[in-house]
């Protein structure tokens, strides 16, 4: 027995008040052998397998079923840690379906984020990866505080005791199932996100069908592309960004995901899709234009040359686009030459040739890697949101205008304002519902006109572009009482190529000092190109007198645009880049400056003493 899929008919007049399973079910109808969903297979051939939105409408019904035969119904909470799989992608959709709401959990999550969430959410069933996350998972089924009664296990093999995720798909047998599908309504929660605790416990976000699309129809409209667009998805579904570049805006344009399991495995994808569109965090820009800095810097002195000329052309370009300006003909001309000759034959060795939209999101973006892009004629349409406004709130555009170095204007979905004293406060039909509470009920996080506080600082020029200026809880503030944006130093550091990353010390303290980690990429390239040999990797480059003497030049030229309560007076080279495996970092890749404060504690006092 086959399900028929609701017909184009079925969909709202008012597009914001479409639900995701009546997406699904119009692409089932309209672009029923349109690809949707591809995946890298196991095989040594390293195969693809694609799926059209007529075969995800059915294989998601199907999942459906097997849910709904655990005893999930409408309302309840499903947790899902798995990598960037079909089985993640598929059930999520699947349980929407249903009325259930998926909770993705960040594959890197400690225990203790993993048992506050399971609590948090009150979910009964888990559907988690492989034998390693059964283990962690495993203690909360005995756990009486904790309502988890059973796991399902993707991987064949490792299921053990628990659910094997293949005896999810089957034919659905109650008649009342057809009833109890596809019938959410745009106020019904459609997801609950996790903050990535930067500072304290994760707290859930209650995101609606109805605000989820208010933002995606925001977003296409300060966005070209071209139709059913192709999307590499290799972020968490944990992040808000992949659930919106991921899932929903995919059923929402009908557009073609690659997923990715492994993000170190991005760069091969992309080579192999060439997008239209990619979207990396800060730390993911950062890392290409090292890696292709570091390739430049071991070309022939000629063949920089013509190439940084390419990049002067290509900047003059972006500079009257940016202004809002037609490029001048010769200018064009010119622009046009250099592109086909120079740029485009590097871009597509990367696979980024067909680039028309690039983005970034989620911290303070370098204004020196967006201009090193700028080099080849990619615009990083930089972007601000968070998981309470369903993603992005203002955005640069190629459509609407942009300005290098702000995160745009506000998108249609979004009012935005700042207080008197720098905080960023949002308001709109794309702001969430509430942070979820253990009884179930939902907290409102907004004032009592609808305002909600978002944590970050900022200002909004004349021509309504927002700059950001730091997270308000990490603005440092010396003991002379001056207030210092530590991703602005940061950042300021990050401009030379051996520093990878940064962080900034000094709160009530009267000269700020460093941690400065080289960067795996551009060290041993920037040794190679220079003739410095250390054996012994990333320890031995960073001892090396000729490596200490660059990090030191690149701390004064970072110092020389610094005024001088923000200057780095003292600083501490480290070997080991940070992670989130490790700790330092987010699954978001946002610095946890507390954990790093209590790992390095020791260094940091060792910099304020003789």
């Amino acid at each position: 027995m086959t399900s028929r899929p609701r017909t184009s008919g079925d969909l709202s007049d008012d597009p914001a008040d479409r639900t995701l399973p009546q997406l699904l079910a119009r692409n089932a109808t309209e672009y029923p052998l349109l690809p949707g969903l591809s995946w890298q297979t196991a095989d040594p051939d390293g195969a693809w397998t694609t799926l059209g939105w007529a075969e995800i409408h059915e294989r998601t019904r199907s999942l459906a079923a097997g849910f709904r035969a655990l005893g999930v119904g409408r309302g309840d909470h499903v947790l899902l840690m798995m990598s960037n799989r079909p089985e993640h992608w598929l059930s999520d959709l699947a349980l929407v379906r249903l009325g259930a709401i998926p909770v993705s959990v960040y594959g890197t999550s400690a225990p203790e984020q993993i048992t506050h969430i399971a609590r948090n959410c009150r979910a009964r069933l888990a559907v988690v990866e492989g034998a390693a996350q059964v283990a962690v998972w495993e203690p909360l089924l005995a756990d009486a505080d904790t309502p988890l009664e059973r796991l399902v296990v993707a991987e064949e093999g490792a299921e053990g005791p628990h659910s094997p995720y293949a005896a999810l798909l089957r034919e659905p047998e109650p008649e009342h199932f057809a009833g109890e599908l596809d019938t959410a309504r745009p106020e019904d929660p459609l997801t609950v996100v996790y903050t990535s605790g930067t500072s304290g416990e994760p707290k859930g976000v209650v995101l609606t069908h109805r605000q989820v699309m208010s933002n995606a129809l925001a977003l296409d409209a300060v966005v070209e592309l071209p139709p059913h667009v192709e999307h590499i998805c290799y972020l968490p579904f944990a992040h808000i960004a992949e659930r919106m570049l991921g899932i929903y805006l995919p059923c929402h344009r009908a557009s073609h995901v690659y997923l990715c399991a492994d993000p170190t495995g991005v760069a091969a994808v992309v080579r192999k899709v060439r997008p239209a569109q990619f979207f990396g965090v800060p730390r993911i820009w950062e890392k290409l234009s090292a890696a292709v800095r570091g390739v430049l810097s071991l070309m022939p002195a000629e063949q920089r040359a013509v190439i940084e000329e390419a990049f002067e052309v290509a900047r003059e370009h972006v500079g009257h686009r940016e202004r809002g300006e037609t490029p001048p003909a010769e200018l064009e001309k010119r622009y046009e030459r250099v592109r086909e000759e120079v740029l485009l034959p590097m871009l597509a060795a990367g696979g980024l040739d067909r680039v028309t939209w690039s983005a970034s999101a989620s911290a303070p973006m370098s204004v020196d890697v967006v201009r090193f892009w700028a080099g080849f004629g990619i615009v990083i349409m930089d972007a601000w949101g968070m998981t309470e406004t369903t993603g992005v709130a203002t955005s640069n555009s190629p459509r609407a205008g942009f300005r290098l170095g702000s995160v745009g204007r506000p998108v249609e979905s979004v009012q935005v304002r700042v207080a008197e004293d720098g905080e960023i406060m949002v308001r709109g039909s794309s702001v969430f519902s509430g942070y979820l509470q253990p009884d179930g009920s939902v907290h409102s996080g907004l004032d009592a006109d609808g305002w909600l506080a978002t944590g970050d600082i900022g200002r909004m020029d004349e021509d309504g572009y927002l700059w950001l200026t730091d997270r308000k809880k990490e603005m440092i503030i010396t003991s002379t009482g001056k207030n210092v944006s530590p991703a602005l130093v940061e950042n300021a550091l990050k401009t030379h190529p051996l520093i990878g990353q940064a962080m900034v010390h000094g709160d009530n303290r009267s000269y700020l000092v460093a941690l400065l980690v080289l960067d795996a990429e551009a060290a041993p390239a920037w040794a190679a190109a220079n003739g410095v040999e250390a054996e012994g990797g990333a320890a031995a480059l960073a001892a090396h007198p000729a490596v200490r003497a660059e990090v030191e030049r690149a701390v004064a030229a970072a110092n020389a645009r610094l005024n001088h309560t923000e200057q780095v007076k003292r600083y501490e080279l480290l070997t080991e880049e940070w992670g989130p495996a490790t700790g330092e970092l987010t699954p978001s890749l946002k610095m946890r400056r507390r954990i790093i404060r209590d790992k390095y504690a020791e260094e940091l006092s060792g910099l304020y003493e003789g």
